[in-house]
C-alpha cells in the first residue's frame, strides 16, 4: 500500500499486534503512514469514518504505537468549534477518544478541561471561540476536527502553531469537511501537508443500512452532495458568468416531454493526446419555452471518427432535430467527419463571430431568468461554467463543454419558429 503499511515492510514482532488493531482493520484511506510530514489534513464527507481516524490517530500516538509513532506522546491539544463539540464527538461520541479506547480508558476530567491517561499521558480541550486559551501552553500533537467550522479559524491556527513545539517530532492532524475557505485552500496547495480524501460510499459498511442510497438519491451530483459525501472542495469563481447558486436554482429534477432537441458539438482542432476535448451537450424546448440541458456526452483526446460516432449516437438516441456543429476550428472537416458517419444525419454548422464571452454572456442571463434548466446533474460541465471567467477557465485549457452548451442553448432560444413535435424524453 503506498505510503501506508504492510505485513511486509513492518518488523515481524509488530504484525500479530498490528493486524488486532484498528489500524489492521482500517480503510486504506484512513490510516496512511505520513510520519515524515507534520500535517496531515483529511478532508471527507459526512459518515466518511473522519472522526474515528482521528480518535485512533490519538490512540496511536499515546500508546506509541508503531509504526505511526516512535515513542509516545505525551501532551496533546483537542480543538473543535465548541467545548460541547470536543466532548460530545471527539471524546465520547460513537467513534470518539474513549469509546475506542482499548485496555484503560483515559479518565475526563470536565473542571480541567483534559483527558487522562494511566501512562501519564493528557489532552487537553480547546474551543475556537477562545483563541487566547491557546496562547502559552504547548504541545507535542493536536487533532483540529471541523476546523473549516470554527468560528475564529484563522486566529487559533495561529496559537496552535506556536504552541507545537514540544518532543521531537510535533504532528497535528485535522479532519474536515471541506469549505472555500483561504486556509483551507493554502493548506492543499502547501506542499508539507499530507492530504487525504475519504468518501462517504467508502466507508458504506459502518453506516446505517439505507442511509447512503437516500442521501446519494438527494443529494448525488449536487454541490452539497459533492461537499457533504464525497468531501470535495466546491468553490465559485467571482468573475465567472456562471454562479453555484444559478446552477442549483436550475435544476428540475428531470424532463417527460420536449418540443425540440438538438445536440451540439464543439469539436477540437487535432486529436492528440494533449488537444482539447470535443463537447457534445445536448438539450431541448420544453412547453414553457425554455431550454433544458439534458445530456453531456463530451469526450477527451479523442480522433475526429470517434467523436463523430459518439455524437451521432447521441443524436439518434435522443430523437434529435439536427446537430449543431461549430466549424471554426476544422472547417468543413468537423461536417464531413460527421457524414461519413451518417450520411442522413441533418449538420447545421455554425461559425463563431465573437469570443467565447461575448457568446456565454447572453446564455448566462437566460440562467439568471429562469429560461434554462437542467434535466440532471452535470458536474464536469457544471465546474466548467463556474470556473469561466473574462480570461477563460482557471486551468488555461478550453472550456469545450460549456462552449457546446452554449451553442445548444444558442440553437434553441434563437426566437425562430419551430414546427411543435412533441416527443418523450427519457
Amino acid at each position: 500500500m503506498q505510503n501506508g503499511w504492510s505485513a511486509s515492510n513492518i518488523e515481524p514482532r509488530w504484525t500479530e499486534r498490528l493486524l488486532g488493531e484498528w489500524v489492521g482493520r482500517a480503510l486504506p484511506e484512513q490510516y496512511r503512514c505520513h510520519r515524515m510530514l507534520g500535517t496531515w489534513l483529511v478532508m471527507g464527507g459526512r459518515g466518511a469514518g473522519k472522526t474515528r481516524l482521528g480518535a485512533e490517530w490519538v490512540n496511536g500516538l499515546v500508546r506509541g504505537l508503531r509504526p505511526f509513532a516512535d515513542w509516545k506522546y505525551r501532551t496533546i491539544a483537542l480543538v473543535g468549534e465548541t467545548f460541547s463539540d470536543v466532548r460530545e464527538v471527539m471524546i465520547d461520541g460513537p467513534s470518539g477518544i474513549r469509546t475506542i479506547a482499548r485496555g484503560s480508558r483515559p479518565r475526563f476530567e470536565v473542571s480541567r478541561r483534559r483527558l487522562l491517561w494511566d501512562n501519564g499521558a493528557v489532552a487537553q480541550v480547546f474551543s475556537s471561540e477562545d483563541p487566547e486559551s491557546l496562547r502559552g501552553p504547548q504541545f507535542e500533537a493536536a487533532w483540529l476536527d471541523e476546523f473549516v467550522k470554527w468560528k475564529n479559524l484563522q486566529a487559533c491556527w495561529d496559537m496552535l502553531q506556536f504552541g507545537l513545539r514540544l518532543g521531537e517530532q510535533p504532528r497535528q492532524l485535522i479532519t474536515t469537511t471541506p469549505k472555500p475557505l483561504p486556509l483551507l485552500k493554502s493548506l492543499l496547495g502547501d506542499p508539507s501537508v499530507a492530504v487525504t480524501r475519504l468518501r462517504t460510499e467508502d466507508n458504506a459498511k459502518n453506516l446505517a443500512a439505507g442511509f447512503l442510497k437516500a442521501v446519494k438519491s438527494r443529494y448525488g451530483g449536487s454541490r452539497l452532495g459533492r461537499q457533504e459525501l464525497d468531501g470535495e472542495l466546491i468553490e465559485d469563481r467571482e468573475d465567472a458568468l456562471w454562479s453555484r447558486q444559478m446552477i442549483e436554482q436550475a435544476q428540475t429534477g428531470g424532463v417527460l416531454e420536449l418540443r425540440r432537441i438538438v445536440v451540439a458539438v464543439d469539436p477540437p482542432a487535432s486529436s492528440r493526446k494533449t488537444s482539447d476535448a470535443c463537447g457534445i451537450v445536448a438539450a431541448g424546448l420544453d412547453d414553457d419555452g425554455c431550454a433544458v440541458v439534458i445530456a453531456d456526452a463530451t469526450v477527451s483526446a479523442a480522433k475526429p471518427q470517434e467523436w463523430a460516432q459518439r455524437a451521432v449516437a447521441l443524436f439518434h438516441r435522443l430523437q434529435a432535430d439536427c446537430l449543431v456543429v461549430e466549424v471554426n476550428q476544422g472547417g468543413e472537416m468537423a461536417t464531413s467527419v460527421i457524414r461519413t458517419v451518417d450520411a442522413e444525419v441533418p449538420v447545421k454548422p455554425v461559425r463563431a463571430q465573437r469570443g467565447k464571452w461575448l457568446r456565454a454572456e447572453p446564455v448566462a442571463a437566460l440562467y439568471q431568468q429562469g429560461k434554462v434548466r437542467h434535466a440532471e446533474r452535470f458536474a464536469e460541465l457544471e465546474d466548467e461554467m463556474c470556473d469561466f471567467g473574462p480570461n477563460g477557465l482557471s486551468n488555461g485549457r478550453s472550456p469545450d463543454r460549456m462552449d457546446a452548451l452554449v451553442w445548444a442553448v444558442t440553437e434553441l432560444m434563437s426566437g425562430r419558429v419551430v414546427r411543435p413535435r412533441i416527443r418523450d424524453f427519457i
